[in-house]
């Protein structure tokens, strides 16, 4: 499934002849800020990427997670990941995921793509509501949370395992 979102677009995650991003995404898991607030995954290595790029094709067979490669439209270059994960298609709930490589913030993307996958889940798979978590420092996501249309909910009693309050945000279709 592939969507328009404007600026860019949203396609499958890959590791085929035509397109390869694993080493955009062992680059990306390599930056410091993005292994601050991503802790569930480590990508060192090509093996590890493929196995990343089967997970999440495995997950959206599943209906467990619909997860894009955010790419640039001309390339088709990796940019960052956008999804909607936990998915319960029967109480129609998700909650939001969203990360961007480093030379690529800062220009709206995260909040481009999130808005498409929104546009998606609220329209194609029929939810009712979007949750959008992440520790109370990251001030991005924050931002990303406003312009995408949430509305603040509080901090989480549970902590991230970052040991950071997790600041959680809803969005209702």
């Amino acid at each position: 499934m592939e969507i328009n979102a404007g600026e860019y677009y949203l396609r499958q995650l890959r590791a085929d002849k035509a397109l390869d991003d694993r080493p955009a995404l062992v680059a990306a898991f390599a930056d410091p800020t993005h292994r601050k607030y991503v802790l569930n995954y480590r990508l060192r290595d090509l093996d590890e990427a493929t196995e990343y790029v089967a997970l999440r094709a495995a997950q959206w067979a599943g209906d467990e997670r619909c997860s894009w490669a955010v790419a640039e439209p001309t390339t088709g270059d990796l940019l960052g990941e956008v999804g909607l994960r936990d998915l319960d298609l029967d109480a129609g709930y998700a909650e939001a995921s969203v990360w961007v490589r480093a030379a690529s913030r800062g220009k709206g993307v995260a909040s481009t793509a999130l808005n498409a996958a929104l546009r998606f889940g609220f329209g194609g798979l029929g939810l009712r509501e979007v949750s959008y978590r992440y520790e109370e420092t990251n001030e991005v996501s924050a931002s990303v949370a406003r312009k995408c249309g949430f509305t603040l909910v509080g901090p989480e009693l549970e902590p991230a395992p970052t040991g950071e309050r997790l600041i959680r945000w809803r969005r209702t279709a």
